[in-house]
């Protein structure tokens, strides 16, 4: 497994948060508390498992090339729906930094935004990875053309 964020190890739990902003709420209110959110984590809990993490927000394009169920232009959920995905050692590390009395004022705030409340989903690790390199892509594709005409 190549590390896609340098230390993970592929023991580690990926927590993902799925938010949907509530009407009346921007993406920036979504941002400045998230952040205050992971800046709290990374400064509180990086000495008790937190590894990583990071942030996404439905950019409201599809792709065709990669959806198997219709051939939709745009998602609904452009600008409303964002993922807080987070990197641990373990679960109980991350558990713990949920009942941290710096955390919980700062998740309720996030909460205040979410329409769909709260579910947090733990993960186990399958593979992670970063891009190759141009001289690594070169090496891999005369590799696979050396072994494709052995085969």
């Amino acid at each position: 497994m190549s590390a896609f964020i340098p230390g993970f190890s592929s023991d580690g739990v990926v927590t993902v948060n799925r938010v949907l902003l509530k009407d009346g709420y921007t993406v920036e209110d979504l941002e400045e508390r998230v952040a205050m959110l992971c800046e709290n984590v990374k400064t509180y809990h990086s000495e008790t498992g937190f590894v990583g993490g990071m942030v996404v927000m439905n950019s409201g394009l599809i792709s065709n090339e990669g959806s198997t169920v219709g051939q939709a232009l745009a998602s609904p959920m452009k600008d409303r729906e964002a993922l807080i995905i987070t990197c641990w050692n373990g679960f109980e590390e991350h558990e713990a930094s949920h009942r941290s009395v710096t955390f919980q004022p700062l998740f309720r705030q996030v909460l205040e935004l979410c329409e769909n409340g709260n579910e947090e989903v733990a993960y186990h690790m399958l593979w992670s990875g970063r891009a190759y390199s141009a001289a690594e892509a070169k090496e891999a594709r005369a590799a696979k053309e050396r072994y494709l005409k052995a085969a």
